[in-house]
């Protein structure tokens, strides 16, 4: 970290000051307004205060504050009556949604020996929020179905798709077996969807210690990482097919909604599934047999890992209450004054699985000093242009249900209405980490520009520079190289995971999610221990992060509201989906040759060589040689879409000419509408392939990876699982959405021609 924060130094002072920071232009602004602009800023980034982000933690923490708990409708009323106290517009929205919570929890070991799980964390002296057991969910995955079965044990490592692959290769079968995988690789969701789809019964997930226990460092209370007894809870939704409330997909989740009956969601698992903590996990792991684990499976107990299947035999029942529960969704509305049918969206959750003082209180804090800083320049005379729409989201955790109900409620306004929301999670001590719509690229480029990091007092942009540039920061040389030269700092592609899912991948409007992390590193994420004791003595323990969070997120806020012109931009968005179609064409190419080569290699008799005579490996079918894909309809959509960029930038060049005066006497409201119908251009009606609730066709979460991204999903997913009718006929249909998304950029520029004569 040292090295880090003098490189930063370094970096500052040899930069040349090409601009001052109040000298510097902004996109969408006049010279004149854009001075003003940044007097509004520096007022309020002086307002965050650690102190307060404390004790709204503090406050919000005290208690488990899970969907359905009483502390949760309080805290959702709490933060309602603070922004009131503060002077803004705040009203709460409910939402009945499907949330189960555990009615029978059973696993033990029935073979070769008995052994019953404790299925509990227990308190830890000294961190009094660890012993309010009464209040506590226990450890359980949300939308497992019920299920009582007794089977053999098989470890899947991960359980991804890839993991099922080097089993078939071993000749091993998870059918009618429970498996047991550990956190990682995926998303939790996925490993029980994958282990039913090979004809598993039952799925039990761990945490093992080489990911967050005791392998990377000391556990709590003596240091940040997941003790023994430490288990994660969380969603299995299937959310790749469609997030938010299972019995009411693709509407609103009110009081008088038509709901699907529960043997018709599609979204629960199809075989139960429990969490386990990694002291419950090592006598079931150090009973089986059959295989040692490849070299990469194994974790870090102190046990030979072996495969199975047998002698390990389990039994799970599972039993839950199905019932609904309230959701309380916050909405703080402030008018704008010129732009009042364009809305700026700034969000974060407030529900946790305990007490929640990472996730979510850390980012929910900073957004309530943001809402305060903000009714503080309200009353000092500042006035947004657009309408400013704060959210404090209820039931994130169980499958982003407050958030998703609430755009599904309003879809048609948001769709009309929404330019631009922006995300928050959990915030801890560390670098500015943004993913998002990559029309937001240059603009949150130019936000972390102007933050200062509290730990190097560089701006924050310049700190992710240096830790880019880093040596040892595990990025090729190429990305290196590019971290030095390039103008802006490349964001990361969202998936799903948070907040943002429903306004970019369902709606099309442009997201960007931001946080400070990755020097505050734990285990206790979804457990017990995330709670005021361990955060404040192992992550941002003053809070100052928080204030960094606050300053960021509100800063952009601001920027986006106030703009005359909003400040998207095509030229990073181009370069990088020029980047997204050379990786599909690669992977198209790869998966020729990968089949060339094996079946290569089934011809020689590769295959038939057995490692183990007690396990020899199974000799595969040769596959069908895939065909060569024509890529040449996302090649011209691309080339279409890249004409109109480089158009509208001359555009904007020469309105923003003689300090922008074009800008300033223009009338912008049609060009900004055309511009907040570029990101709906991406989208489709009919959605992605078999999960038509996902309309954006740039970006999706991985059907069988549930957070992580892929772009140009419908071509690269198809490419992936060797359906190769559909990958031609995605390519044709998302070379028309790029087509489609040209046309929106042309008719901004249009616009733009027009108003600025």
């Amino acid at each position: 970290m040292k090295t880090l924060m003098v490189y930063a130094l370094c970096l500052t002072m040899a930069a040349p000051a090409v601009w001052g920071a109040d000298t510097a232009p902004l996109r969408g602004y006049s010279s004149e307004a854009a001075r003003t602009q940044r007097e509004w800023e520096a007022k309020f980034r002086a307002i965050p205060d650690p102190a307060l982000l404390r004790a709204y933690m503090q406050r919000l923490s005290a208690r488990p504050h899970h969907v359905g708990s009483a502390y949760d409708k309080e805290n959702a009323e709490w933060i309602a009556a603070k922004a009131k106290e503060w002077g803004l517009d705040a009203q709460i929205e409910t939402f009945d949604v499907l949330f189960p919570t555990p009615k029978e929890r059973a696993l033990e070991m029935t073979e070769p020996t008995r052994v019953v799980a404790k299925s509990a964390e227990p308190a830890v002296a000294g961190d009094a929020t660890s012993a309010q057991q009464s209040e506590q969910l226990p450890v359980y995955n949300a939308y497992s179905i019920d299920g009582e079965v007794t089977a053999p044990l098989v470890y899947v490592n991960y359980g991804i798709p890839a993991d099922y692959a080097e089993l078939e290769r071993l000749g091993i079968s998870v059918k009618g077996a429970i498996v047991i995988a550990r956190y990682g690789g995926s998303w939790r969701g996925i490993k029980p969807k994958v282990a039913g789809e090979h004809g598993a019964v039952g799925c039990l997930i761990y945490s093992d210690p080489r990911d967050d226990g005791y392998a990377q460092g000391d556990t709590f209370p003596n240091g940040p990482f997941r003790p023994g007894d430490g288990a994660q809870r969380g969603s299995v939704m299937d959310m790749p097919v469609y997030p938010g409330d299972p019995l009411t997909p693709g509407i609103g989740a009110t009081k008088d909604a038509k709901r699907l009956p529960l043997s018709e969601a599609k979204t629960l698992t199809t075989i139960p599934v429990m969490p386990v903590s990694y002291s419950d996990a090592q006598p079931l792991l150090a009973a089986l047999k059959g295989p040692v684990a490849p070299a990469a499976w194994r974790g870090a107990l102190p046990i030979t890992y072996h495969i199975g299947p047998g002698p390990t035999k389990v039994h799970l029942k599972l039993k839950f209450n199905w019932d609904l529960k309230t959701l309380y969704n916050v909405i703080v509305r402030i008018p704008g004054s010129t732009f009042p049918d364009e809305w700026i969206i700034r969000g974060n959750h407030h529900d946790a699985w305990v007490n929640g003082a990472d996730d979510p209180v850390s980012g929910m804090g900073p957004l309530m000093e943001e809402m305060r800083g903000l009714a503080t320049l309200l009353k000092q005379g500042w006035k947004p242009k657009r309408t400013v729409i704060y959210c404090a989201w209820d039931g994130e955790e169980p499958g982003l249900l407050g958030s998703t109900e609430w755009a599904e409620t309003h879809a048609a306004e948001l769709q009309r209405k929404a330019a631009v929301y922006i995300n928050s999670d959990s915030n801890g001590r560390g670098f500015l980490q943004v993913e998002g719509s990559h029309t937001l690229e240059k603009f949150i480029n130019g936000v972390a520009r102007d933050i200062d990091d509290p730990e190097t007092k560089a701006t924050v942009w310049k700190r992710q520079q240096a830790a880019r540039l880093a040596r040892d920061s595990g990025g090729a040389a190429a990305d290196r190289n590019e971290a030095r030269t390039r103008a802006d700092l490349r964001i990361g592609a969202l998936g799903s995971g948070s907040d943002y899912t429903a306004f970019l991948d369902h709606l099309g409007v442009a997201s960007v999610n931001m946080a400070f992390g990755g020097e505050d590193q734990g285990g206790i994420y979804h457990s017990i221990y995330d709670d005021f004791y361990w955060y404040t003595h192992f992550s941002d323990t003053d809070f100052v992060y928080g204030r960094a969070l606050a300053q960021t997120a509100g800063t952009a806020v601001m920027r986006l509201a106030d703009a005359d012109l909003l400040p998207l931009d095509f030229d990073n968005f181009t370069d990088t989906l020029r980047r997204y179609i050379d990786e599909v064409q690669k992977l198209a190419r790869d998966k020729r040759e990968q089949t060339l080569e094996r079946n290569r290699q089934i011809d020689d008799g590769v295959f038939a060589l057995v490692d183990d005579p007690r396990n020899p490996r199974t000799i595969p079918a040769r596959e069908a040689v895939p065909p060569f894909l024509n890529f040449a309809p996302l090649e011209n959509g691309f080339a279409a879409l890249q004409r109109t960029a480089k158009a509208y930038d001359e555009a904007l060049a020469h309105a923003s000419e003689n300090g922008g005066d074009a800008l300033a006497r223009a009338s912008l409201r049609e060009v900004n509408a055309r511009l907040i119908a570029i990101e709906r251009a991406m989208t489709l009606n009919e959605g992605l392939p078999n999960r038509d609730w996902f309309k954006h066709q740039i970006y999706a979460p991985g059907f069988y990876t549930g957070y992580g991204v892929k772009t140009l999903p419908a071509v690269r997913e198809s490419i992936e699982q060797k359906e190769w009718k559909l990958a031609a006929e995605q390519i044709v249909r998302v070379g028309k959405v790029l087509e489609n998304t040209g046309e929106a950029i042309q008719g901004a520029t249009t616009e733009l021609v027009r108003a600025a004569r």
